[in-house]
């Protein structure tokens, strides 16, 4: 059987060319977030097991970016359980500490993770207390 049985259009095929520097691109995205679950490792027990499941939510976090003349400030939120941001933030730290250099620019690359509101043990915040109200007047 032919793909042309398949397909009632024309069988678009990419260039040599291209289909080299698409299949380059995978191998290096597969090169880095392998490399990251290496770093990764020695902060995460469980990096064997659930590693994928944390680099999909660490590339899924939002985060801040702030640009100065010297360097961009790469600032991730917390993610969904305490024990993957805390081994985030060991990442965070080992790639600040590398200096890494944002490619094409002069800008140290520095990582951080913002830090979790603090909670109290029955309300998350302060509540503003009511004003008073004034004694209602007696009227003669």
């Amino acid at each position: 059987m032919e793909v042309g049985d398949f397909s009632e259009g024309a069988v678009v095929k990419l260039a040599t060319e291209r289909e080299h520097l698409t299949n380059l691109i995978k191998m290096t995205a597969y090169q880095i977030e392998s490399d990251l679950l290496t770093l990764l490792r020695p902060h995460y027990a469980r990096s064997g097991d659930e590693g994928p499941t944390l680099r999909y939510e660490l590339f899924h976090a939002a985060a801040d970016i702030d640009v100065t003349d010297t360097e961009i400030q790469i600032t991730v939120c917390p993610l969904r359980s305490p024990h993957r941001t805390l081994a985030v933030q060991a990442l965070c730290e080992t790639l600040t500490e590398s200096e890494k250099v944002l490619p094409g620019s002069r800008l140290t690359m520095r990582f951080a993770i913002r830090p979790r509101p603090p909670i109290g043990l029955a309300f998350p915040i302060p509540r503003p207390r009511p004003a008073t109200l004034p004694a209602p007047s007696s009227v003669t």
